[in-house]
């Protein structure tokens, strides 16, 4: 029994690391930019964000994703000015960071692509929520880190700003 507990001491300390709103260390200094969309053609940069047809809570939803496909989150207490998963939350949660070069978004994705520099980097944000992939994902098109906490949810496209929440409210538990 006791070797058991001492087993799932990590991941114990992992689950309370991203329901905290806080690292314990002091606030980053925060910046916004806003990104443009690219509207077809021939690019001259990184693509950000794609876009992908997922199963969400068995219904399929338009969501934002890697260009390589993994499905990107948003969490619920992260406002546009303040990103609260870093340390040992974003290693569950990686973080969505801009890279070099000229930052591009699919054609007619609508809403604001932006990017907020916090204790990650510089993190891109759509609609105000910063974005996120999740670990549990193994492979593209996957969506297992819905619902998690209640606090983690699938970015869609079109998604409301300012704490809208995706339009499941499905929810799954355990890493």
């Amino acid at each position: 029994m006791r070797k058991t507990w001492l087993l799932a001491l990590p991941l114990l300390f992992l689950l309370a690391a991203c329901g905290s709103a806080s690292s314990g260390a002091p606030p980053a200094h925060h910046h916004t930019r806003k990104l443009a969309a690219h509207s077809g053609g021939a690019a001259s940069g990184t693509a950000t964000v794609a876009t992908r047809t997922v199963t969400v809570g068995g219904t399929s939803v338009d969501a934002l994703t890697t260009p390589s496909g993994m499905t990107l989150y948003y969490f619920t207490p992260d406002s546009a000015t303040k990103v609260t998963c870093s340390g040992a939350c974003a290693q569950v949660w990686p973080p969505l960071l801009l890279g070099s070069g000229q930052p591009v978004a699919p054609s007619g994705l609508g809403g604001t692509l932006a990017a907020v520099r916090g204790q990650n980097g510089l993190q891109v944000m759509y609609n105000g929520h910063p974005l996120y992939t999740f670990s549990g994902d193994k492979g593209p098109g996957q969506a297992n880190g819905q619902g998690l906490q209640g606090k983690w949810y699938v970015a869609t496209v079109g998604m409301a700003a300012n704490g809208g929440q995706s339009s499941s409210g499905s929810s799954s538990s355990g890493y």
